[in-house]
């Protein structure tokens, strides 16, 4: 039986989305790329964090503004900076990319925090804030992630989050001059309503369960 869907689905606005630690606002290249290159440069663990990713490290804030003007003119990106609640402060940046609503599928990627904001809560809220936008809101079908099969840190955070693994795609890239095979991961939209109530309970809850244990990671 061929299974049909009531109405399209629409595209992804550039528009903030707001939690409780973070809040994901549309990135604007003029006012944030001396922020953003000041928190991902000058030290070896800033250099580490362009590793695996498509551009950077950059050489100065004109070419770190340079490369958000093109990425965000891509018709199928929408790119966030990332924002402490309580301070306001540049984190990161984090976008919705892919985005094909013919088929309501979309891409999680071209994520990166600054070091003093890793291994916290940020990338777990904003990864929350973003699914709940694609899968509540407009109804999407699938939400992928995609990395380097030798980022290992990646590989570990699309798990823990609660993707699936899918496979693994050979030499699908040459990147910065090397071969890249990409390892897929997705959540379905059936899938969501478990996740969703796993992520409130890490975010929002009393105990200190691991998201990776309330997701059933094996260690």
């Amino acid at each position: 039986m061929v299974e049909s869907f009531p109405k399209p689905w629409t595209g992804v606005k550039a528009r903030p989305h707001t939690g409780r630690f973070i809040t994901l606002v549309p990135t604007n290249a003029e006012s944030d790329a001396g922020e953003l290159f000041a928190i991902s440069h000058g030290s070896d663990a800033c250099e580490r964090l362009w590793q695996f990713l498509h551009n950077g490290p950059f050489c100065d804030v004109a070419a770190m503004r340079d490369w958000i003007i093109q990425w965000q003119s891509a018709p199928d990106v929408v790119c966030f900076t990332v924002r402490a609640i309580n301070s306001g402060r540049a984190l990161g940046m984090i976008s919705i990319l892919r985005i094909t609503p013919a088929h309501g599928v979309a891409e999680l990627g071209c994520i990166w925090y600054a070091p003093a904001a890793q291994r916290s809560s940020v990338n777990t809220e904003a990864v929350y804030l973003l699914l709940c936008y694609l899968f509540n809101e407009l109804q999407y079908r699938r939400v992928e992630w995609k990395c380097d099969s030798r980022n290992e840190p990646s590989k570990a955070a699309a798990l823990r989050l609660g993707f699936q693994f899918e496979g693994l795609f050979r030499q699908h890239m040459a990147i910065k001059g090397v071969n890249r095979d990409t390892a897929w991961f997705s959540i379905l939209d059936g899938e969501w309503p478990r996740l969703r109530a796993n992520f409130e309970h890490w975010l929002h809850g009393e105990g200190r369960v691991s998201l990776r244990e309330l997701n059933g990671v094996r260690p």
